[in-house]
C-alpha cells in the first residue's frame, strides 16, 4: 500500500508543480509582452519574427531553471518546495522585466522594438544571454 500511496503522492505533487509552472511561464510571458511593443503572439507566430521568440524562449529558459531548482532543493517537502517555487519563479519574473529594462537603457534606440523588428539584430543576442544568467542566478540563489 506504501507504494500506491507514494505514487499518488508524487502525481498529485508533479501535477501541483506542473499547474504552478505554467503559470510562472505564462506570468513571464504576460511581463514581456507588457514590455515590447504590439502583440507578442502575433509578431511571434503571424510575422514569424526571430528576435521576439529568441528574448520569449530565453525568458521561459530562465524561468524554468528556476523552477526547476526549487523542486530540486525541496527535498520532497511538497510545501516549501511550492512556497520556494513560487517566490523564486515570480522574484525572476521581475528581475527578468528590470533587467530588460536596464539592457533596454544602455541599447541605442528601443529595445522592445528591436525586439519585434523583421530584421535580426545583434542586440537580441545580448537579450538572451542576459535573460539565461539572471535565471541562472535566481536559480542559484535557492538554498
Amino acid at each position: 500500500m506504501d507504494f500506491l500511496n507514494d505514487l499518488a503522492f508524487d502525481l498529485l505533487s508533479g501535477l501541483a508543480y506542473g499547474a504552478l509552472g505554467l503559470v510562472l511561464l505564462a506570468l513571464g510571458y504576460g511581463a514581456i509582452d507588457l514590455l515590447t511593443p504590439g502583440r507578442l503572439s502575433d509578431v511571434i507566430y503571424r510575422e514569424r519574427n526571430w528576435n521576439a521568440a529568441a528574448v520569449v524562449a530565453s525568458g521561459l529558459v530562465a524561468i524554468a531553471t528556476i523552477n526547476v531548482t526549487a523542486i530540486i532543493t525541496s527535498h520532497d517537502d511538497l510545501d516549501k518546495g511550492l512556497a520556494y517555487a513560487a517566490a523564486f519563479g515570480l522574484l525572476g519574473i521581475v528581475l527578468l522585466a528590470i533587467s530588460f529594462v536596464v539592457v533596454d537603457r544602455f541599447t541605442p534606440g528601443e529595445l522592445g522594438e528591436i525586439v519585434c523588428a523583421p530584421e535580426r539584430h545583434p542586440a537580441i543576442v545580448v537579450t538572451v544571454a542576459n535573460h539565461v544568467a539572471v535565471g541562472a542566478i535566481v536559480a542559484a540563489a535557492i538554498s
